[in-house]
Order: structure tokens, then sequence, then C-alpha cells
């Protein structure tokens, strides 16, 4: 019965919490297991402890499936991004952009140019990890052909893939955060321009004056023409295959629903895929729904081409499915409320509630190894203390991207941190110091939160408030 249900304790709730972490944690940096078993092991862990609270076990998974509930939007984005990312590359328009990108690189501006580069083939992918695994390793090939400490390197890939990664509305992350949350996608990344962009221009100018000391070393093309060579041969390079980019772009500058222009891009994509580089029919419908492949017997390029299709992105909608089932689950059985109580009611200043937001994130990246889990534990567990002081949901979903999406990978046991060490093969310790970015976008999201700055409020909260004093009055 529901009388029968006790609030958890500090301590049974905190039990609660690193049991769920312990497994993710340890199944990810012991056994190198996928983190959607771990998560949905993690639901069976909890369990138990619903059921010594007093839950039945219909409530439990009633309160797993209302918070699973909150994938569908995304996941649908999800699936027709990866419709998406496949088209682009039949069509020509991911190839361009590396092509140009990487014809643009000069000496003397390496450093800015390859973080500008990293993250163009992010926001056109949506992928971080893609972009350090292809266009990444080009250009840790190419630093090192001009003595360029490999750090620093890699510090700027790291830099421009986690700012597409975060900004580009093909990213899992930029689609869980708002979910999350509670609130918009398209809301959710233009909230984000206030503390990306200044924190971006900062590191563009500290990557241009570092690069400036390498200007009079030549490079070593073999590797670049390698690939610019391929790209050039098998598509049809030019303006023509950037159409969809520019279409997509301009539906969302628009304000137009998310998923609609997302696949009005996808489509535009396919229908250069066709007519302008050839692609058959068929093909492109097998393209659309298991991703472009090719074998090409080029290590990077078939690392790069080949990806996306709707298929792409179903363990991706199984990770948000258990991410969002954990959180609904803890959150129902109270151990949020129990978790925060101890320092909810001091927060009563924006400045302390983004700077307890960021440490939050901080700590659950750690705790959970990976981005996924840091979103939804200190998404649900801060979104309380925003609806109390009455701030909109792109409040809470831009820091847990400034300080979460950011950091994915200076955090050497979080997937992302392994990736990327292993990947690029630099040491997290060596790479951690020239991550400008990921250092200074939650250094400005504090100083809006201390200041107030972009702290948007909920205004019809505000307005009803306003008219209800002056009924009173």
């Amino acid at each position: 019965m529901e009388s029968e249900i006790k609030k958890p304790s500090f301590s049974y709730a905190l039990a609660m919490l690193i049991v769920v972490a312990a497994i993710i944690a340890v199944g990810l940096l012991v056994f190198g297991a996928p983190i959607q078993i771990l998560m949905l092991i993690g639901i069976i862990a909890l369990i138990p402890f619903m059921k010594g609270l007093g839950f039945s076990y219909q409530k439990i998974e009633k309160s797993m499936i209302t918070s699973m509930s909150k994938a569908l939007q995304p996941g649908l984005i999800l699936l027709i991004v990866g419709i998406l990312i496949g088209a682009w590359i039949a069509a020509g328009t991911v190839p361009t952009l590396i092509y140009y990108g990487i014809q643009a690189i000069s000496p003397q501006f390496f450093l800015v140019t390859t973080l500008l580069f990293c993250s163009i083939v992010s926001l056109a992918t949506g992928t971080s990890w893609g972009t350090i695994g292809t266009a990444g390793l080009a250009m840790m090939g190419i630093g090192a052909s001009l003595n360029i400490p490999v750090g620093v390197t890699a510090g700027a890939i790291i830099s421009g893939a986690y700012f597409g990664d975060k900004m580009s509305p093909l990213s899992d992350s930029t689609n869980l955060a708002p979910a999350v949350t509670g609130g918009d996608l398209i809301s959710h990344i233009k909230h984000m321009v206030w503390t990306t962009l200044p924190a971006y221009i900062i590191t563009a100018i500290i990557f241009t004056f570092i690069g400036l000391k390498y200007g009079h070393q030549s490079i070593d093309a073999e590797n670049v023409n390698t690939l610019t060579n391929y790209l050039s041969e098998h598509f049809h390079l030019g303006i023509i295959p950037l159409i969809p980019v520019a279409v997509l772009f301009l539906l969302l500058i628009l304000k137009q629903p998310a998923v609609p222009s997302i696949f009005i891009g996808s489509m535009v994509g396919a229908l250069i895929a066709l007519f302008y580089q050839g692609v058959g029919f068929v093909d492109m419908l097998n393209i659309l729904y298991s991703g472009y492949h090719v074998q090409s017997g080029i290590d990077m390029v078939d690392s790069l081409l080949q990806r996306g299709g709707l298929t792409s992105m179903l363990e991706l909608i199984a990770l948000f499915l258990f991410a969002l089932g954990i959180g609904g689950m803890l959150s129902e059985a109270g151990v949020l409320e129990a978790l925060i109580a101890s320092f909810a009611n001091r927060i009563k200043h924006t400045g302390w509630l983004v700077f307890a937001t960021i440490i939050c994130t901080y700590a659950t990246l750690a705790i959970g190894g990976a981005v996924y889990f840091s979103t939804v534990m200190t998404g649900t567990l801060m979104k309380p203390i925003f609806d109390k002081l009455n701030l909109k949901p792109e409040n809470l979903s831009r820091i847990l991207e400034d300080a979460g999406t950011q950091s994915a990978a200076l955090i050497p046991w979080t997937g992302s941190g392994l990736f990327t060490a292993a990947a690029l093969g630099v040491s997290p310790l060596v790479y951690i110091p020239f991550c400008f970015l990921a250092q200074m976008t939650p250094l400005v999201s504090l100083f809006y939160g201390i200041t107030g700055i972009t702290m948007k409020e909920k205004e019809k909260v505000r307005k009803r408030k306003t008219s209800t004093k002056v009924a009173e009055a």
C-alpha cells in the first residue's frame, strides 16, 4: 500500500547510488562491458532496494517506464540522425567538409586549423569519437611531422571534437541533456551559445599564439594526400554537396522542429547522392537503413566513411532507455531528495546553484564513468532546485554539457578518456593541460551563475505570481 512506503535515509539512498555507480564503473574499467548491459543490471540491482522501502513491483515498473518515455522524442531524433549521417556521406557532404578542411592547413596556423577542422567534422557528424578516431588521427600525423608536442595537438583535436559533440543537433549527448531536464533541443543549443562561444574564442586565440612558434616547419603530406586523393577520386566535391548543411541549419535557425528539419536535411542529401554522386536507388535505401559502407583498403578512409544509418542509433536508444529508467527509479524511491536534502535549502542564489551543479556533474562523471550516467544523475538530482528557483530547464541542461560533455575525455577512467587516449596514443595527463575549451566553458558558466546573466527564469510562473499579488491587493 502507498502508506507503507518509507522514505530512504541518507545512508540508504547513498548505498543505492553507490551500487549502481559501482556496477557501471567496474563493468567499464575492469571488464570493458557495454554500458547498456551494465545499466540494465543496475536497474535490476535497484529493485530489491525499492522493495525494501515498501514499493510493489508494479509501482517500480511504472516509475521506470514513465521515465523511459522521455526517451521517445530524442530516440526518434537519433534514428533520423542516423539516416542523415549515411545520406550526407553518400552525398559527399561529409567528404567535402573533410577535404577542404585539410586543404586549409598551414604550418603556423596548424593548431587553430585543427581546432576548426575537428569542430566542423564533429558538427557535421555529431560524434566526438568519430572525429577523434578519423580527422583527429590525420591531425596527429601532421602534427608529428611538424614536431609539435603531441599533447598540444591532442588538446586542439579534443577541444574541436567536443565542441561539435556539444553543439551539434546530431549529437546524442546534446539530445539527452534537454530530455532529462524537460527542455527542448533548439532552446538547449541556443542557450549553450552564451557559454560555449566566448570559451571557444578564447581557446582559438590561445591555440593561435601557441601555433605561431611552429610556423616555419614543413608538412609531410603523405598521409594527408592518401585521404584527400581518395575523397576527390570517389566523390564529386564542391558547393553542391554542402547544400544539405545549409538547408538543415537554415531550418533550425528559422526555429523549425528538429525532427522534420533533420529529416528534410537527410532527404536533400539523399537526392544529391542519387542525382549528383550517382548512387543507385536501392543502394541509397540500404545506406539510409544500415549506413554507408566502403572497403577501400585504407584504414583511415574506411573508419571515416563506414558509419551512419538508422540501425547505428539503436544502441544509443537502448542507452537512453536504461539511463532514464535508472533515473526514474531513483527519483521515485526518494533517493534524490534524500541526497540533496542536506544542501538544497541552503542554495538560494544562482551562483551557488551553478557551482553545486558543476561539482555534482564532475562527481557523477567520475563515479559512473560515462557522460550519459552523469547527465541523467545530475540532471535528475538538481532539477528540483532549479524548479524551486524558477529557472528554465535550459539553464540546467547547459551546465550538464558545459561540465559533463566537455570534460568527458579529461577523466582517464571514463569511456571517453579511455577511447581518446587509445585512439590518439596520448596519455590523458599529457593532453589535459591543453584542453582549453573544457577548462574555460565551466568558468564562463560559473560567471553567469554568479552575475545572473543569461540565467533564464520561467516567465509564465513569474507572471502568475505577479497576477496573484495584484489580485490579493
